[in-house]
This record gives C-alpha cells, sequence and structure tokens, in this order.
C-alpha cells in the first residue's frame, strides 16, 4: 500500500462528482495516493442525474455502493415509449439481461447519493484526500509530473490528473483540448412534482417517453417525486418559461386537471452534444463532463462517465504498479471511451429527441412503428436494451 508517498507522488483528480470520485475509490482501493480537489465547500445535493444502467451498478457493486443506492432508490424494470394522443407504444423490459447481469433493471436515484457513498468508501479506505473550496483553475506540466492551479494560486503536484471537473472543465481549457459538437436550440425544463401520475395513466411504468409533434416530453419517477421534462423554444425567455402559470399549462398538457400542480422543484438545462477531441494531453487525462455531454434522454451521461472513471483507474493502476508502458496504454484509453461515446451515447441520445420530437408525419409514423416492432421482435428487443444500457 501507497500510503507513505510524498505530496508529488499522487494522482490529483479534480471534481468531486461521480466520475473523479470513482477514480479516486479505485485508486483507495488500490493503495495509489490521491488528492480530490473540488471547487464547492461541500459535496453538492442538487438535482442531476438520477438514472444508473445495469452495468454501472455491477460496477459500483464493489465499492458497497450499490446496495446502498438500491436503498435510496426505485427499482424501475421496465421502460415506454408512449404517444401523447395515442398512448402506449412499446415497452421494453430489462429483466430479458437477467442471463447476463446480476442487475436487470434502471436504478432511479440521485447521484448525489453515489457521490457520499463514494466518499465515505474512500475515507474508510485511507490514502486519498478530499479537498473542498479547491477549484482547479489551471494545469501545468513536465515530462515528469503536474501540477494543479487553484484559483487561490496555490499550486499541487502530482504524477498523472485527471480532469473530471464537468462541461465547463477548466482542466480541459488549460491544456488546450477543443470540445467539439453543438448545443441544441431549445433548452429543457424539468418540473418535480409529487403528482401520483401512476394513478392517472393506465399501465404507466417509472421511466416513460412522450413522443408528440408539437410538444414531447419525458417522465420519469424519482424516489420522491414524478421528473417531467419538457423542451422550451428557442425564444422563450427564462422568465417565460419559469413563469408559474406557464410551467402549470405544460403539466395541463401531460394530464389535465382542475387543481395546480404542486411543484416541488424546477430546474433549466442548456442542452449540448460535445465530445473532447481527445481525452488525454501529456500527462493529464478527462473524464465524464469533461469529455463529453449530451442530451439527458436515455440517462446516459452519468453513466458514461462513471465508465471512463473505471477504464481510466485501472490503467492508471498498472501503469503505477506493474510499470505498464504508458504511452499506449493511455492511447488506447481515448480510443475505447471516445469511440463508445461517439458511436452509442451521442448517436442513441440524438435518436431519443429526434424521434420523440419528429413533425414530419410520414417519418413521425416510421419511426415509431419502428419501436414498436422492436419492442415486439425478441431479438431486437434485446439488442435495444443492450444499447440503451
Amino acid at each position: 500500500m501507497n500510503r507513505g508517498a510524498s505530496t508529488q507522488d499522487r494522482v490529483l483528480i479534480a471534481g468531486a462528482g461521480p466520475a473523479g470520485l470513482t477514480v479516486a475509490a479505485l485508486l483507495a482501493e488500490a493503495g495509489v495516493a490521491a488528492t480530490v480537489l473540488e471547487s464547492e465547500a461541500a459535496l453538492p445535493t442538487n438535482l442531476r442525474a438520477s438514472t444508473f444502467h445495469p452495468p454501472t451498478l455491477e460496477m459500483l457493486d464493489r465499492f458497497g455502493a450499490t446496495e446502498k443506492l438500491v436503498a435510496q432508490g426505485l427499482i424501475a424494470p421496465t421502460f415506454q415509449y408512449r404517444d401523447r394522443a395515442a398512448g402506449k407504444l412499446a415497452e421494453f423490459d430489462f429483466g430479458e439481461l437477467a442471463d447476463v447481469t446480476t442487475r436487470p433493471y434502471r436504478l432511479q436515484c440521485e447521484q448525489y447519493k453515489l457521490n457520499f457513498a463514494l466518499k465515505d468508501y474512500v475515507e474508510a479506505q485511507g490514502g486519498v484526500e478530499i479537498r473542498f473550496d479547491a477549484a482547479v483553475a489551471a494545469v501545468e506540466q513536465s515530462s515528469d509530473g503536474v501540477a494543479a492551479v487553484l484559483a487561490g494560486g496555490e499550486r499541487i503536484e502530482g504524477r498523472w490528473l485527471v480532469g473530471a471537473d464537468g462541461a465547463r472543465s477548466a482542466v480541459r481549457q488549460s491544456v488546450g483540448i477543443p470540445f467539439e459538437g453543438f448545443t441544441w436550440p431549445e433548452a429543457f425544463l424539468v418540473v418535480s412534482t409529487p403528482f401520483p401520475f401512476e394513478d392517472a395513466f393506465d399501465d404507466l411504468c417509472w421511466v416513460n417517453y412522450f413522443a408528440d409533434p408539437e410538444e414531447w416530453f419525458f417522465l420519469l419517477r424519482a424516489p420522491d417525486f414524478w421528473r417531467v421534462m419538457f423542451p422550451t423554444g428557442p425564444e422563450e425567455s427564462e422568465a417565460e418559461i419559469f413563469d408559474a402559470a406557464k410551467i402549470q399549462r405544460r403539466l395541463n398538457r401531460v394530464l389535465p386537471r382542475p387543481d395546480p400542480y404542486p411543484i416541488a422543484h424546477t430546474t433549466l438545462y442548456k442542452v449540448h452534444q460535445r465530445v473532447a477531441e481527445r481525452y488525454r494531453a501529456g500527462r493529464v487525462f478527462l473524464a465524464g463532463d469533461a469529455a463529453h455531454i449530451n442530451n439527458p434522454l436515455g440517462g446516459m451521461g452519468m453513466n458514461g462517465g462513471i465508465h471512463d472513471a473505471i477504464n481510466l483507474a485501472d490503467k492508471l493502476r498498472q501503469v503505477w504498479f506493474d510499470g505498464a508502458d504508458y504511452s499506449p496504454l493511455f492511447a488506447h484509453y481515448t480510443r475505447q471511451r471516445r469511440k463508445g461515446q461517439i458511436d452509442y451515447v451521442q448517436a442513441q441520445s440524438i435518436q431519443n429527441k429526434e424521434t420523440l420530437g419528429e413533425r414530419d408525419p410520414i417519418l413521425r409514423a416510421e419511426k415509431l412503428a419502428a419501436i414498436r416492432h422492436q419492442s415486439e421482435t425478441p431479438a431486437l428487443h434485446d439488442a435495444f436494451i443492450r444499447r440503451s444500457c
């Protein structure tokens, strides 16, 4: 165990979100000294990602995190595609994966609960320091080391640095890696309400995609609330979007009712589809939202970041202890994770959005018929389930 490492003989991790803390947990497990640098004063408890897919749950089992999440979350064994006017179109069942996974379901649980579980694991293992109020502003590196320069000017040295500091990553910007892609013209509004939609719709499951050419929406049950996500028009100002009467009108298009819907939270997201040109620059790596962001339809962003972390931390361990030749090993990290991000996560999340909001009546009918056909054809159903997670 590398408990007596000097300040320089460690891995630096910018960001204490799911990706950064997963790297920290794996390094702690392996006995690699690390320092996590988080800009916030404490782990945030804001409502962000809330979907964990089967492979991710299996990966997190080793830290005892999955059982904690299951205890605090909501198991969703199926998900549906629906038409706003016609009703249920198709249902996909994760149970078909029971022969290949111990977790044949989606788990709905807020990501901050994972962060707390991973922090507990890291602290119990020892050897990894987590520093708050420590925003990384820039990165400096040489042939044999790297330094994180904090916003206040403090310079912290290490052997490698993982930038898991979010979509606006200062690490990524500091090393000059382009963030390629585009931003959707509409923002997404998420409204959380305790209203029991499950009592009002026939055969509703916990995860539901509603197609509509005028205003599609996504209806997802989290442990405490239903979360309803709507696209907003690029012409709408934030004041218009958050207007209480307009939010009620949107909810009444989901389900008309005489009384106002109770509102617990509202959040507005700018939505991007971007992938870093490369995931490594010298001794600096990118993971999670610092490396890729996508629209939330399908719940793949956080999961992909955790998968990045598992992949990268294992390679760091091999270099640290086994003397592996790091140049080809780390080049493999970019090839594996970036290709998967572009070919699957970006492609699937873009397809999900375009299908739900398709306006051309012929294309719309074709896309919805294809989804129904996939759900009713066993081989296509299984392939779709595997791709979605």
